[in-house]
């Protein structure tokens, strides 16, 4: 999301840090911020320094043991592998967080790069250029957008239709954010807090690794060039945390990474253990697709301990997703002026539900992003039932599958997080985030019966 203050933090800042930073890094690069650089002799002497230091050694190395067998130390990497606008990067193509913790064989480098994220691969390549056409326009002209390479036909018809199963849920979500804050900066603002700056992200970063007995497994990096808040990928076979730069908030950096670590990339080491992990074992089982639990699960925990758990963004995207279906580009802006204020921010939205679409004047949507409130209300309808410490043990499957593949699963080493050690607290926060966005039981169980 684009925040002009965050923006115009990071250009100062950007602009004093970027010398300082590379001469930096030739001296100190293992310590800045309490990151690890990349051990340089070599996987064998990573290897030997990692069992050297004991009991924490060994828990890096059963997740490092994934990928591969080499350490892939937690470290910062901006300027080396900041997605460009064109949302390509200097090192390499992106895959999606599905595949975690997988890596592929060396022979199997090419179809690392050519397999997009789809964050990525759908930010069009013009999307500057379209923007300043767009606001010169006064909101009026639809834009163009040209795309790196296409997406397969079958890409953009699976995600070409809108649902409006919950669309009165992401309206009155919507709008009890308003009736509380008068409009959604306030909101922003007040549950927020303050932008934070890189050196302030590098450090939560660190801090929630340390939470997770994860240090040393995933790279971090920022760029201004996403159209969501954070993705989870492999880049160039390693498990990769991707932040929006512009979207860092005090308040809510936390929340991203549970969302992101806490449930995507720790579902994924704990997928890879098990015996139906990989497309085909899958298949043997029969699983169902692991969305939209794995988003309705890691959406919840975005907004988990907070004072106020509002489900704003899922329900905008949903809500913004079912008006695209129907409108242009530029009516679709005019319309969520009614949410969102800042025209800023309301491109971003537009951009998003928009993308794989080039002549935006047309109707159409890009409808993924309506999993995420889709997964919460399933995840709570059934919370009460669902065993989230075994759903989350068991890997990247759907709440439906757990009770049948508990049998066959494989449950030694495997690991949760740490917000998940009292779940009398986690299931009092469940019930809460219900009372803030005014669900009740009663109209659960009538949108979804039994």
């Amino acid at each position: 999301m684009v925040v002009e203050a965050a923006r115009q933090a990071y250009n100062t800042m950007s602009s004093t840090s970027s010398d300082k930073s590379e001469a930096r890094s030739k001296k100190k690069s293992s310590q800045m911020n309490g990151f690890h650089a990349p051990p340089q002799p070599g996987p064998s002497r990573s290897l030997s320094r990692s069992l050297s230091s004991g009991v924490v050694a060994q828990r890096r190395l059963s997740g490092c043991a994934l990928y591969g067998g080499t350490c892939s130390w937690l470290r910062r990497s901006e300027s080396s592998c900041t997605l460009d606008s064109s949302g390509s990067s200097s090192r390499g193509r992106m895959r999606p967080a599905g595949s975690l913790p997988s890596i592929s064989k060396a022979a199997d480098n090419k179809a690392i790069k050519r397999t997009s994220c789809l964050l990525v691969a759908l930010r069009p390549t013009n999307v500057e250029q379209e923007r300043d056409k767009f606001f010169l326009s006064n909101y009026g002209y639809n834009p163009q957008f040209q795309y790196q390479e296409p997406m397969p036909l079958s890409v953009l018809e699976k995600y070409s239709q809108a649902s409006n199963q919950f669309l009165v849920q992401a309206l009155r979500i919507l709008n009890a954010v308003l009736n509380k804050y008068g409009r959604y900066e306030s909101f922003e603002s007040q549950t927020g807090g303050n932008p934070l700056s890189k050196c302030q992200i590098w450090s939560c970063c660190r801090r929630y690794m340390q939470k997770e007995n994860c240090s040393g497994e995933v790279v971090v990096q920022l760029t201004e060039d996403l159209l969501s808040q954070a993705v989870m990928t492999n880049e160039n076979s390693r498990p990769t945390l991707t932040i929006n730069l512009l979207g860092a908030r005090q308040h809510w950096l936390e929340g991203m990474l549970r969302h992101e670590i806490g449930t995507h990339y720790l579902r994924g080491v704990n997928d890879a253990q098990q015996p139906w992990h990989g497309s085909e074992s899958r298949k043997q089982f029969g699983l169902k697709p692991a969305n939209p639990t794995e988003e309705g699960l890691a959406s919840l925990h975005s907004v988990l301990f907070r004072k106020h758990p509002y489900l704003w963004r899922a329900a905008l995207l949903y809500y913004a997703i079912s008006r695209a279906a129907t409108c242009s580009f530029s009516n679709l802006f005019s319309d969520l002026q009614q949410f969102v204020e800042d025209p800023a921010v309301r491109w971003e939205y537009c951009v998003r539900v928009k993308r794989g679409q080039e002549d935006t004047g047309q109707p159409g949507c890009f409808s993924k992003d309506q999993v995420y409130l889709d997964g919460i209300i399933r995840i709570l309808r059934h919370r009460h039932s669902i065993d989230f410490r075994l759903l989350t043990s068991l890997g990247k499957v759907a709440f439906e599958d757990v009770e049948r593949l508990q049998p066959f699963a494989q449950m030694k080493d495997t690991r949760l997080p740490h917000f998940m050690q009292d779940m009398e607290k986690y299931h009092h926060h469940l019930n809460h985030i219900m009372e803030m966005n005014q669900l009740s039981d009663e109209e659960l169980r009538s949108l979804l019966p039994d």
